[in-house]
This record gives structure tokens, C-alpha cells and sequence, in this order.
């Protein structure tokens, strides 16, 4: 393995561990401060909230990414029009599980 198929294995479970983030935040909130942090501390000295914690792993895959030499914090006009592709993608299909009645928008 050279160095840039080990740095996209890192990438790879940094995604993971994002994703894993996101799903605790789904199930218990994203204020929600992990309980087992109570019985033992050292796993979340901070007391990170689940929000928090999503943003640390965040932090952690752009910088890989940009030891991939992938812009991560790329503002260009560019990178911002795929936001907003992506924005208004989700939006659309989240009226369609909301007409569907699979999503409470409460």
C-alpha cells in the first residue's frame, strides 16, 4: 500500500466514523451528550454534544482530504453552485417522502 491508498483508507473511516456520529445524533439528539461518558469519562472528557462531536469528525475527514490534495475548504463559486444542486436535491425529494407521508414535519 503507498501513501495515497493509505490516506484514502483513513479518509474511508473517517467517513465512517462521521456517518456513526450522525446516527447517534438521529437516535438520541443532537444535544444529547453520550451517557456512557458519565461511567467513564476519559471517552468524552469535553462532554461533547452529539453536534459537537459530528463537527470533530468533520474536521478530521476535510483535513485528510486535504493530505489527499482535495480542497476541503473550497469557497469558490463553483463548489458553492453544488451546494446549492445539493440543497435544492434534498429539499425536492424531502417534499416527496412529506406527499409519500413518510416524513413528519413536525
Amino acid at each position: 500500500m503507498n501513501r495515497q491508498e493509505h490516506l484514502m483508507t483513513v479518509a474511508m473511516e473517517e467517513c465512517a466514523e462521521v456517518a456513526q456520529r450522525i446516527a447517534k445524533a438521529a437516535r438520541f439528539g443532537m444535544e444529547q451528550v453520550q451517557e456512557d461518558a458519565d461511567d467513564q469519562p476519559q471517552e468524552n472528557p469535553e462532554r461533547l454534544t452529539n453536534r459537537e462531536r459530528i463537527l470533530r469528525e468533520y474536521y478530521d475527514l476535510r483535513a485528510v482530504l486535504g493530505m489527499l490534495g482535495i480542497d476541503a475548504w473550497d469557497m469558490s463559486d463553483r463548489a458553492r453552485q453544488c451546494e446549492r444542486a445539493k440543497v435544492a436535491k434534498v429539499e425536492r425529494y424531502l417534499g416527496r417522502s412529506a406527499r409519500c407521508g413518510t416524513l413528519d414535519n413536525g
